[in-house]
């Protein structure tokens, strides 16, 4: 069903949801190079620690919205809880590298379907006022998610060793699961429809083949297994378009593809991924292999920006409102790109308060603002039929942004030489300053309005 307000308690759970979605995939990011050191891994095995749950998660994204649409928003959402708390549980006990990143690929599974089922609640349970409410609680909890994720990864890695960073996981996904069971109304029905399921793995092989393409390329250089990847990518992909053509019930409803202002949003929000996922990592790498920083410390740096978006969050619904989701979107990537500007001025002789503090702060109204007005854009002309579907492609779309955005970022930043501290930090201006004029064209992306637009259909 479609409520004006779904009510406080569920809006907190979703909230959490979404906490624990980007805290798993921060907790690791100091946690990785002793893992490699006790289970003995390669360093680029080490990279599949991460880039498991990546690919898993992008790859299952899609599906996952269009299941929950099927079996029930709630359903799904719990189950994929369940799932990434067993992934968890075996990372935790893992004493092989080959363990550690299967559960990896667990937990991503798990995320995939409780992610798109928790946007797709978003979608389908609020509207108006309270929706942006919500999703200024989704931003707070993202931009919170991440700089906690950093800084528990090294505090927990340091006084409790790297497993305590799974059990974290695995307890918070089983509280979360627990609480569902207690909220009324949380098991609704879905649509009943029948799943496409030959859409749907041909849709998860070419999204999972793609993100295996984009961080295996990032790992080291293009290879056979890169290339193979991109192939199989490439063919299923076209597979799917023609079985979506052809097809009495297709994974994405045909309405969806008739409405500009949903293309765009999903374009803008993908792009927005791009930059603010990666600036997060290149901050703390400039932190802690330029200026010498210990990985605590650099995680705690973070944490000025975090209570920033956790303050600034909330107050974007009401600016939003007062002055348009389009203007404040455009003016939200125009203070991404400043920052990023701004951050083009790191060097090896620099330091946190002159050349890192201020950017960060900066970021901090940006971030919020993008990912807020993007989210309320798609769900403003999303199909009501589809929340699961539209919320999945949403997801989707700002996922392959940031695993592109990891993989571009690492990529621009080695075009020159690498053999001294100067020439990192000259690789990670030049990374930033990419980053400000992606943000500026996506200024001009969002404030561009079609002398046309479609509207919203009815129907599949």
């Amino acid at each position: 069903m479609t409520g004006v307000d779904g009510g406080a308690p569920l809006r907190w759970f979703l909230g959490l949801t979404q906490f624990l979605m980007i805290l798993d995939t921060a907790i690791l990011n100091v946690a990785v190079p002793v893992i490699g050191t006790e289970l003995a891994m390669s360093p680029a095995a080490e990279t599949w620690v991460l880039n498991a749950y990546v690919v898993a998660f992008g790859g299952l994204l899609l599906v996952g919205g269009s299941i929950a649409d099927t079996l029930g928003h709630g359903r799904v959402l719990v189950v994929g809880l369940v799932v990434l708390a067993l992934g968890a549980g075996i990372g935790a006990l893992a004493h092989s590298g080959a363990v550690l990143i299967a559960s990896r690929a667990l937990q991503g599974a798990g995320a995939a379907m409780a992610a798109a089922s928790a946007m797709a609640l978003v979608f389908s349970r609020y509207s108006g006022g309270a929706r942006r409410k919500t999703l200024g609680l989704f931003a707070s909890m993202a931009g919170f998610g991440g700089a906690v994720g950093t800084a528990l990864s090294g505090l927990l890695t340091e006084y409790w060793g790297w497993r305590a960073t799974f059990w974290v996981n695995a307890v918070a996904a089983a509280v979360l699961v627990v609480w569902a069971c207690r909220l009324q109304g949380f098991f609704m029905s879905g649509r009943q429809r029948q799943l496409s399921v030959l859409g749907g793995l041909l849709v998860t092989v070419a999204l999972a083949s793609t993100a295996y393409a984009i961080t295996s390329t990032s790992d080291g250089g293009a290879g056979a297994h890169t290339a193979a990847a991109g192939l199989l990518a490439a063919t299923t992909a076209a597979m799917f378009i023609v079985r979506e053509r052809r097809s009495s019930n297709p994974l994405i409803g045909r309405a969806i593809w008739r409405i500009p202002p949903l293309l765009r949003a999903l374009l803008l929000a993908g792009v927005g991924q791009w930059v603010l996922v990666p600036v997060f990592l290149f901050i703390s790498l400039y932190l802690q292999r330029v200026l010498g920083y210990e990985p605590l410390i650099a995680g705690l740096a973070l944490l000025p920006m975090s209570v920033i978006i956790f303050l600034v969050a909330p107050l974007a619904p009401p600016v939003i409102a007062r002055w348009g989701v389009t203007p404040v979107m455009a003016a939200a990537f125009l203070l991404v790109a400043g920052a990023g500007a701004w951050l083009t001025q790191v060097s090896v002789d620099g330091s946190f308060a002159a050349d890192v503090l201020g950017p960060t702060l900066l970021l901090a109204f940006g971030l919020p603002l993008v990912s807020i007005s993007t989210n309320l854009m798609t769900a403003e002309n999303a199909p009501a039929q589809d929340p699961g579907t539209t919320s999945g492609l949403l997801t989707t779309t700002q996922q392959f942004g940031a695993t592109l955005g990891l993989a571009s970022w690492v990529a621009i930043a080695a075009t020159g030489p690498t053999s001294n501290l100067q020439d990192l930090a000259e690789g990670h201006a030049r990374a930033f300053l990419v980053a400000a004029v992606a943000m500026a064209l996506a200024a001009l992306g969002a404030m561009y309005r079609p002398r046309h637009t479609a509207r919203p259909l009815p129907g599949p």
